[in-house]
């Protein structure tokens, strides 16, 4: 009887020593595992707040000169239902299930969420890209000596296939300014900052888009997130 009780005894000890040796090898393993460049640059900017996130509403804005242009979206990612709102009129569809018609306006709601939300775009395109991290390149509008990650989007695909975006970071992950080259020609079609980042239930965006000369701004206002 007493051999059959420190039998038992010494098996308990021994499956609860295997136990905690495997949380600890599992543990290892994910101190190991570093996240990639795209991670890190999403998750600086909110990303893991994201799965919280049921609506978000925003007014993309551009000023150009004397010229103004706005259009506002409400998005619901978890059912993709999209609301475009002008001044004139308002369009309710689902992106699942488009047609030559609505793919116009929506080619627009993916311009302007990229816009806003490009630091998650690089997880969620993951996929249709190739890229390469730099880690000390002098950039294009500060001049100041920052990390670069170039993206490169395949040529099928999407509504601007092939087309190619400069992020320019520091340390801390969190962008400063990017370089847009359409069908990754070596030459900038535009070259903006990403200033003025506000907090949104945990997403941090930067609602201001500056270009070193001329008088443009690409902004966002109106910004609901629930």
């Amino acid at each position: 009887m007493k051999k059959t009780f420190v039998l038992q005894i010494l098996l308990l000890i021994l499956i609860s020593s295997c136990k905690s040796n495997g949380k600890k090898e599992q543990e290892q393993e994910m101190v190991e595992k570093e996240n990639t460049i795209l991670e890190k640059i999403a998750q600086a900017n909110g990303y893991d707040n994201w799965r919280n996130i049921e609506r978000i509403k925003f007014t993309f804005n551009v000023d150009r000169d004397s010229s103004h242009f706005e259009r506002t979206w409400q998005w619901n990612p978890r059912t993709n239902d999209v609301v475009f709102m002008t001044h004139e009129d308002t369009l309710s569809y689902n992106r699942k299930e488009m047609d030559s018609v609505i793919a116009k306006t929506d080619a627009g709601f993916i311009n302007d969420k990229y816009w806003m939300l490009a630091p998650y775009q690089l997880v969620w395109d993951q996929n249709s890209f190739t890229y390469e991290h730099q880690d000390a390149v002098q950039a294009p509008m500060s001049q100041d000596t920052l990390q670069q990650l170039t993206i490169v989007y395949g040529n099928e695909g999407g509504y601007t296939p092939g087309d190619a975006y400069d992020f320019y970071f520091g340390d801390d992950h969190v962008i400063k300014e990017w370089v847009f080259r359409r069908g990754n020609q070596e030459e900038p079609n535009m070259v903006t900052s990403w200033e003025d980042y506000k907090n949104f239930d945990g997403l941090n965006i930067a609602t201001m888009h500056k270009m070193g000369e001329g008088n443009f701004q690409l902004y966002f206002t109106g910004i609901e997130v629930e």
